[in-house]
Protein backbone atom coordinates (compact mmCIF):
# COMPACT_ATOMS: atom_id res chain seq x y z
CA UNK A 1 0.00 0.00 0.00
CA UNK A 2 1.58 3.11 -0.99
CA UNK A 3 1.68 6.15 0.87
CA UNK A 4 -1.37 8.23 -0.48
CA UNK A 5 -3.58 4.95 0.58
CA UNK A 6 -2.31 5.16 4.24
CA UNK A 7 -2.93 8.18 4.51
CA UNK A 8 -7.03 8.04 2.96
CA UNK A 9 -7.07 5.27 5.31
CA UNK A 10 -5.82 6.85 8.65
CA UNK A 11 -8.30 9.85 7.26
CA UNK A 12 -11.02 7.48 7.43
CA UNK A 13 -10.91 5.93 10.58
CA UNK A 14 -10.09 9.15 12.56
CA UNK A 15 -13.56 10.73 10.76
CA UNK A 16 -15.14 7.21 11.95
CA UNK A 17 -14.05 7.72 15.99
CA UNK A 18 -14.99 11.16 15.92
CA UNK A 19 -18.45 9.76 14.72
CA UNK A 20 -18.88 7.73 17.14
CA UNK A 21 -17.82 10.07 19.90
CA UNK A 22 -20.07 12.43 18.61
CA UNK A 23 -23.31 10.08 18.39
CA UNK A 24 -22.11 8.65 21.91
CA UNK A 25 -22.26 12.27 23.04
CA UNK A 26 -25.59 13.08 21.69
CA UNK A 27 -27.37 9.44 22.88
CA UNK A 28 -26.19 10.61 26.15
CA UNK A 29 -27.47 13.81 26.00
CA UNK A 30 -31.09 12.56 24.79
CA UNK A 31 -30.93 9.66 27.56
CA UNK A 32 -29.95 12.12 30.36
CA UNK A 33 -32.83 14.84 29.20
CA UNK A 34 -35.79 12.13 29.08
CA UNK A 35 -34.50 10.96 32.89
CA UNK A 36 -34.81 14.37 33.77
CA UNK A 37 -38.23 14.84 32.29
CA UNK A 38 -39.78 11.94 33.79
CA UNK A 39 -38.67 12.44 37.38
CA UNK A 40 -40.05 15.88 37.08
CA UNK A 41 -36.55 17.44 37.13
CA UNK A 42 -35.79 21.02 35.55
CA UNK A 43 -33.89 21.09 32.56
CA UNK A 44 -31.25 24.14 32.58
CA UNK A 45 -29.54 25.44 29.63
CA UNK A 46 -25.63 25.67 29.61
CA UNK A 47 -24.15 28.51 31.19
CA UNK A 48 -20.89 30.74 30.56
CA UNK A 49 -19.79 31.77 33.11
CA UNK A 50 -17.75 35.41 32.66
CA UNK A 51 -14.08 35.40 32.64
CA UNK A 52 -12.21 38.15 34.56
CA UNK A 53 -10.63 40.87 32.73
CA UNK A 54 -6.69 41.90 32.83
CA UNK A 55 -5.36 45.07 33.37
CA UNK A 56 -4.81 45.16 29.29
CA UNK A 57 -8.23 44.52 28.41
CA UNK A 58 -8.14 41.04 27.60
CA UNK A 59 -9.07 37.87 28.91
CA UNK A 60 -7.23 36.71 32.10
CA UNK A 61 -7.50 32.97 32.92
CA UNK A 62 -9.24 32.05 35.86
CA UNK A 63 -11.36 28.86 37.09
CA UNK A 64 -14.32 28.70 34.97
CA UNK A 65 -17.43 28.75 37.34
CA UNK A 66 -20.88 27.15 36.40
CA UNK A 67 -24.33 28.27 37.48
CA UNK A 68 -25.25 24.98 38.09
CA UNK A 69 -22.61 24.36 41.06
CA UNK A 70 -23.47 27.95 42.75
CA UNK A 71 -25.73 27.07 45.88
CA UNK A 72 -29.10 28.05 45.74
CA UNK A 73 -31.00 30.42 48.49
CA UNK A 74 -34.42 28.95 49.59
CA UNK A 75 -37.30 31.69 50.32
CA UNK A 76 -40.33 30.72 51.96
CA UNK A 77 -43.83 32.19 50.73
CA UNK A 78 -44.43 34.66 53.53
CA UNK A 79 -48.69 35.11 53.00
CA UNK A 80 -48.82 37.78 56.17
CA UNK A 81 -48.57 41.75 55.53
CA UNK A 82 -47.76 43.83 58.02
CA UNK A 83 -49.74 47.29 58.20
CA UNK A 84 -48.46 50.26 60.24
CA UNK A 85 -51.17 51.24 62.92
CA UNK A 86 -52.32 54.18 61.42
CA UNK A 87 -53.00 57.29 63.45
CA UNK A 88 -56.25 58.12 64.61
CA UNK A 89 -57.67 61.77 64.63
CA UNK A 90 -61.07 60.99 66.43
CA UNK A 91 -62.18 61.34 69.86
CA UNK A 92 -63.57 58.11 71.35
CA UNK A 93 -65.69 57.49 74.78
CA UNK A 94 -64.91 55.36 77.06
CA UNK A 95 -67.04 54.68 80.25
CA UNK A 96 -65.39 54.15 83.43
CA UNK A 97 -65.56 50.33 84.96
CA UNK A 98 -65.04 49.77 88.32
CA UNK A 99 -61.50 49.43 88.88
CA UNK A 100 -60.36 52.09 86.94
CA UNK A 101 -57.98 54.86 87.12
CA UNK A 102 -57.22 57.83 85.12
CA UNK A 103 -53.69 57.22 84.54
CA UNK A 104 -54.54 53.56 83.65
CA UNK A 105 -57.27 54.92 81.33
CA UNK A 106 -54.92 57.21 79.75
CA UNK A 107 -51.75 54.62 79.46
CA UNK A 108 -54.60 52.17 77.57
CA UNK A 109 -55.18 54.87 75.00
CA UNK A 110 -51.48 56.05 75.18
CA UNK A 111 -52.00 59.50 75.77
CA UNK A 112 -51.12 61.69 78.98
CA UNK A 113 -53.00 61.60 81.86
CA UNK A 114 -53.09 65.65 82.13
CA UNK A 115 -54.78 65.12 78.37
CA UNK A 116 -57.32 62.84 79.55
CA UNK A 117 -57.93 65.28 82.74
CA UNK A 118 -58.08 68.13 81.10
CA UNK A 119 -60.30 66.88 78.29
CA UNK A 120 -63.51 65.88 80.89
CA UNK A 121 -63.19 69.29 83.20
CA UNK A 122 -67.11 69.71 83.00
CA UNK A 123 -67.15 65.87 84.69
CA UNK A 124 -64.16 65.69 86.95
CA UNK A 125 -63.77 69.34 87.82
CA UNK A 126 -59.67 68.47 87.48
CA UNK A 127 -59.95 65.86 89.92
CA UNK A 128 -58.34 62.49 88.99
CA UNK A 129 -60.01 61.12 91.92
CA UNK A 130 -63.17 62.05 90.28
CA UNK A 131 -63.82 58.87 88.45
CA UNK A 132 -67.22 56.94 89.09
CA UNK A 133 -68.63 53.72 87.23
CA UNK A 134 -70.59 54.55 84.79
CA UNK A 135 -69.13 58.02 83.57
CA UNK A 136 -68.62 58.70 80.08
CA UNK A 137 -64.99 60.07 79.11
CA UNK A 138 -64.15 61.67 76.18
CA UNK A 139 -60.76 59.96 74.86
CA UNK A 140 -58.32 63.06 72.64
CA UNK A 141 -56.44 61.26 70.12
CA UNK A 142 -53.17 62.99 70.84
CA UNK A 143 -51.83 64.85 73.50
CA UNK A 144 -52.66 68.61 74.22
CA UNK A 145 -56.07 70.09 74.99
CA UNK A 146 -59.13 69.51 73.56
CA UNK A 147 -61.30 72.72 73.54
CA UNK A 148 -64.87 73.61 72.55
CA UNK A 149 -64.37 76.72 70.21
CA UNK A 150 -66.05 80.03 71.20
CA UNK A 151 -68.02 83.12 69.53
CA UNK A 152 -64.79 84.98 69.95
CA UNK A 153 -62.35 82.75 69.57
CA UNK A 154 -59.18 82.46 67.37
CA UNK A 155 -56.56 80.60 66.22
CA UNK A 156 -53.92 82.77 67.25
CA UNK A 157 -55.16 83.56 70.54
CA UNK A 158 -56.26 80.38 71.93
CA UNK A 159 -53.25 79.22 70.93
CA UNK A 160 -51.01 81.79 72.60
CA UNK A 161 -53.43 80.99 75.54
CA UNK A 162 -52.48 77.46 76.15
CA UNK A 163 -48.55 77.59 74.66
CA UNK A 164 -49.68 75.91 71.60
CA UNK A 165 -48.65 76.79 67.65
CA UNK A 166 -51.27 78.07 65.39
CA UNK A 167 -50.20 75.90 62.75
CA UNK A 168 -50.56 72.65 64.78
CA UNK A 169 -53.75 73.66 65.26
CA UNK A 170 -54.58 74.94 61.97
CA UNK A 171 -52.71 71.32 60.39
CA UNK A 172 -54.50 68.78 62.44
CA UNK A 173 -56.34 66.57 60.23
CA UNK A 174 -59.17 65.51 62.77
CA UNK A 175 -59.92 69.44 62.78
CA UNK A 176 -61.17 69.46 59.33
CA UNK A 177 -59.88 73.13 59.03
CA UNK A 178 -60.20 75.15 55.51
CA UNK A 179 -56.81 75.75 55.49
CA UNK A 180 -57.48 78.68 53.04
CA UNK A 181 -59.79 79.88 55.53
CA UNK A 182 -59.06 78.15 58.81
CA UNK A 183 -62.08 79.18 60.91
CA UNK A 184 -63.77 77.03 63.45
CA UNK A 185 -67.37 77.36 64.47
CA UNK A 186 -68.77 78.15 67.65
CA UNK A 187 -69.12 74.84 69.60
CA UNK A 188 -66.96 72.60 67.48
CA UNK A 189 -64.26 70.50 69.71
CA UNK A 190 -61.20 71.33 68.48
CA UNK A 191 -57.78 69.67 69.17
CA UNK A 192 -55.01 71.84 70.03
CA UNK A 193 -51.76 69.55 69.98
CA UNK A 194 -48.78 69.86 72.49
CA UNK A 195 -51.56 72.23 74.31
CA UNK A 196 -51.00 72.93 78.13
CA UNK A 197 -53.08 74.75 80.86
CA UNK A 198 -52.53 75.05 84.89
CA UNK A 199 -54.92 72.20 86.49
CA UNK A 200 -57.39 73.55 89.45
CA UNK A 201 -55.94 71.09 91.94
CA UNK A 202 -57.58 70.80 94.80
CA UNK A 203 -55.78 72.29 97.90
CA UNK A 204 -56.26 71.86 101.70
CA UNK A 205 -54.56 73.81 104.48
CA UNK A 206 -51.18 72.36 105.50
CA UNK A 207 -50.81 74.10 108.40
CA UNK A 208 -47.62 74.75 109.95
CA UNK A 209 -45.32 75.12 112.69
CA UNK A 210 -43.60 78.13 114.96
CA UNK A 211 -40.81 79.48 113.62
CA UNK A 212 -37.64 78.16 115.32
CA UNK A 213 -39.90 75.64 117.28
CA UNK A 214 -39.36 72.67 114.11
CA UNK A 215 -35.46 71.17 115.62
CA UNK A 216 -36.14 67.12 115.05
CA UNK A 217 -33.36 65.75 113.62
CA UNK A 218 -34.03 64.17 110.39
CA UNK A 219 -33.67 60.61 109.18
CA UNK A 220 -33.67 60.38 105.69
CA UNK A 221 -37.29 59.19 103.95
CA UNK A 222 -38.96 55.82 104.29
CA UNK A 223 -41.86 54.43 102.66
CA UNK A 224 -45.28 54.81 104.11
CA UNK A 225 -46.90 51.86 103.75
CA UNK A 226 -46.57 48.42 104.05
CA UNK A 227 -47.07 47.42 100.34
CA UNK A 228 -44.96 48.93 97.49
CA UNK A 229 -46.85 49.62 94.38
CA UNK A 230 -49.64 51.70 92.98
CA UNK A 231 -53.22 51.30 93.43
CA UNK A 232 -54.18 54.10 90.87
CA UNK A 233 -52.52 57.64 89.57
CA UNK A 234 -48.75 58.10 89.43
CA UNK A 235 -47.58 61.59 89.64
CA UNK A 236 -48.76 64.09 86.91
CA UNK A 237 -49.60 67.65 85.97
CA UNK A 238 -52.86 67.50 87.51
CA UNK A 239 -52.35 64.77 90.17
CA UNK A 240 -49.23 66.04 92.32
CA UNK A 241 -49.01 62.81 93.97
CA UNK A 242 -49.19 58.86 94.15
CA UNK A 243 -52.06 56.78 95.31
CA UNK A 244 -50.02 53.73 97.13
CA UNK A 245 -51.90 50.26 97.24
CA UNK A 246 -52.95 49.59 100.89
CA UNK A 247 -56.58 48.06 102.18
CA UNK A 248 -59.13 49.12 104.48
CA UNK A 249 -57.41 49.82 107.79
CA UNK A 250 -54.06 48.84 106.48
CA UNK A 251 -51.61 51.02 108.81
CA UNK A 252 -49.72 53.91 107.09
CA UNK A 253 -46.01 55.03 108.40
CA UNK A 254 -44.50 58.41 108.85
CA UNK A 255 -42.35 58.90 105.90
CA UNK A 256 -39.52 60.49 107.99
CA UNK A 257 -39.00 62.14 111.36
CA UNK A 258 -40.87 65.61 111.62
CA UNK A 259 -43.87 67.67 113.99
CA UNK A 260 -47.48 66.92 112.55
CA UNK A 261 -48.82 70.32 111.46
CA UNK A 262 -52.35 69.14 110.31
CA UNK A 263 -54.68 66.19 111.46
CA UNK A 264 -58.29 66.75 110.00
CA UNK A 265 -61.18 64.82 109.65
CA UNK A 266 -64.10 65.62 106.83
CA UNK A 267 -64.19 66.01 103.78
CA UNK A 268 -61.39 68.85 103.06
CA UNK A 269 -61.50 69.54 99.49
CA UNK A 270 -61.67 65.59 98.33
CA UNK A 271 -58.71 64.93 100.50
CA UNK A 272 -61.00 63.28 103.25
CA UNK A 273 -59.10 62.67 106.76
CA UNK A 274 -56.08 63.64 106.22
CA UNK A 275 -52.47 63.88 107.94
CA UNK A 276 -49.07 66.96 107.63
CA UNK A 277 -46.01 65.97 108.71
CA UNK A 278 -43.39 69.04 108.70
CA UNK A 279 -39.47 67.54 108.34
CA UNK A 280 -37.90 70.36 109.58
CA UNK A 281 -35.92 70.52 106.31
CA UNK A 282 -38.41 72.43 103.82
CA UNK A 283 -40.08 68.66 103.19
CA UNK A 284 -43.55 68.34 104.48
CA UNK A 285 -45.77 65.09 103.42
CA UNK A 286 -49.22 64.50 103.10
CA UNK A 287 -51.26 61.19 103.77
CA UNK A 288 -55.46 61.30 102.59
CA UNK A 289 -58.18 59.36 102.60
CA UNK A 290 -57.24 57.49 106.03
CA UNK A 291 -60.09 56.00 107.95
CA UNK A 292 -58.23 56.67 111.34
CA UNK A 293 -56.00 59.51 112.40
CA UNK A 294 -53.49 58.11 115.47
CA UNK A 295 -51.71 61.60 115.94
CA UNK A 296 -52.88 65.37 117.01
CA UNK A 297 -51.17 68.75 115.66
CA UNK A 298 -47.75 69.55 117.66
CA UNK A 299 -46.88 65.40 117.79
CA UNK A 300 -43.70 64.57 117.43
CA UNK A 301 -42.77 61.78 115.05
CA UNK A 302 -40.21 59.49 113.90
CA UNK A 303 -39.72 57.65 111.15
CA UNK A 304 -41.98 54.53 110.05
CA UNK A 305 -44.38 55.43 113.13
CA UNK A 306 -47.92 54.86 112.64
CA UNK A 307 -49.45 57.75 112.27
CA UNK A 308 -53.29 56.49 110.85
CA UNK A 309 -54.75 53.86 108.59
CA UNK A 310 -55.55 53.51 105.57
CA UNK A 311 -59.25 54.05 104.02
CA UNK A 312 -61.56 55.46 101.70
CA UNK A 313 -62.82 59.12 102.41
CA UNK A 314 -63.22 62.26 100.86
CA UNK A 315 -63.24 61.92 96.96
CA UNK A 316 -61.80 58.64 96.69
CA UNK A 317 -63.01 55.61 94.77
CA UNK A 318 -61.51 52.69 97.02
CA UNK A 319 -58.97 52.12 99.79
CA UNK A 320 -55.74 53.28 99.11
CA UNK A 321 -53.13 56.28 100.22
CA UNK A 322 -52.45 59.60 98.53
CA UNK A 323 -49.65 60.64 99.21
CA UNK A 324 -47.90 64.08 98.45
CA UNK A 325 -44.18 65.85 99.03
CA UNK A 326 -43.95 68.99 98.96
CA UNK A 327 -40.36 71.10 98.90
CA UNK A 328 -40.63 74.66 100.34
CA UNK A 329 -44.59 74.59 99.69
CA UNK A 330 -43.96 73.29 95.90
CA UNK A 331 -45.47 70.00 95.03
CA UNK A 332 -42.13 67.67 93.78
CA UNK A 333 -42.69 63.91 92.62
CA UNK A 334 -42.64 62.03 95.66
CA UNK A 335 -40.68 58.90 93.70
CA UNK A 336 -37.36 61.24 94.16
CA UNK A 337 -37.09 61.74 97.84
CA UNK A 338 -36.57 57.53 98.09
CA UNK A 339 -32.83 56.85 98.29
Amino acid sequence: MDTTSSSRWFDLISWGITLVIVLSLAGFAFWHTRSALAEGEPVLPPTVAPQPFSASGSVAPGPAISALSLPSIGRDLKLETIIPERPRYDVLNHTVRRGDALYRIATEFNIKPETLLWANFNILQDDPHGLKPGQELQIPPTDGLLYQWKQDDTIEKIAAEYRARPEDIINWPGNHLDLSDPRPSPGQWVMIPGGWRESKTPSVDVGSVAAGTCNVPFSGFGWPAGETYLSGNDYFPGHYAIDIAAVEGAPIYAAASGVVTKAAGGWNSGYGNYIVIDHCNGYTTLYAHLSVINVSVGTVVGRGAVIGASGNTGNSFGAHLHFEVRLNGAYINPWGIFQ
